[in-house]
């Protein structure tokens, strides 16, 4: 059996450990755990693609380049040309509806407004996939969701594009590490 493990972030520099990016984030800390060094962008899938294995499980590690809000391109692309089942498709990425230090799995759920996800179900046709979810939420969030749709959409925006702070980054590894001990379960 092959697993698809879908990180989606922006490529661009300026995008480099930003809370949207945390899916990019994820599938290299599984690439390094993975002992998958063989990352490498792939063009015919408009990604960076690598190979591990979790027990006798073969886990394709990708990184889409075609910006979050895009990622269903890439996504089913992959699916097809390497004739996987959507089942067997894992996409991680950032939730601004789960606090900060928590991660979920979910399976046919909605996208939540996540652009990203909407992107994925709309190419794929179904929302029957497992996705990682991995919480942003802070206090200011909940503050910025009681104001004007503008100003809660400025705050959103200028929020999942930050970047991590020091504290934060170091609180990322226990994240990631909890990220992985949920991927284990799903076999």
């Amino acid at each position: 059996m092959i697993k698809l493990i879908i990180g989606i972030g922006n490529p661009d520099e300026e995008y480099q450990n930003t809370r949207h990016n945390v899916g990019f984030m994820m599938v290299d800390y599984l690439a390094k755990k993975l002992e998958a060094n063989d990352l490498e962008f792939n063009k015919n899938f408009n990604s960076i693609v690598g190979k591990g294995k979790i027990d006798k499980t073969t886990v394709i590690l990708v990184k889409p380049q075609t910006y979050v809000n895009k990622s269903g391109k890439a996504v089913s692309k992959l699916i097809k040309n390497l004739k996987l089942k959507i089942e067997n498709l894992i996409v991680v990425h950032d939730d601004l509806d789960i606090p900060f230090g928590n991660t979920k799995i979910s399976f046919d759920k909605n996208s939540g407004g996540h652009k990203g996800i909407e992107s994925i179900m709309r190419a794929l046709k179904t929302k029957k996939f497992y996705r990682l979810r991995i919480g942003l939420a802070k206090p200011a969030l909940a503050k910025a969701r009681q104001q004007s749709d503008k100003k809660r959409d400025e705050f959103v925006v200028k929020m999942v594009l930050s970047k991590f702070s020091p504290s934060e980054r170091e609180e990322l590894k226990k994240i990631f590490k909890e990220g992985y001990e949920k991927l284990l379960q799903l076999k």
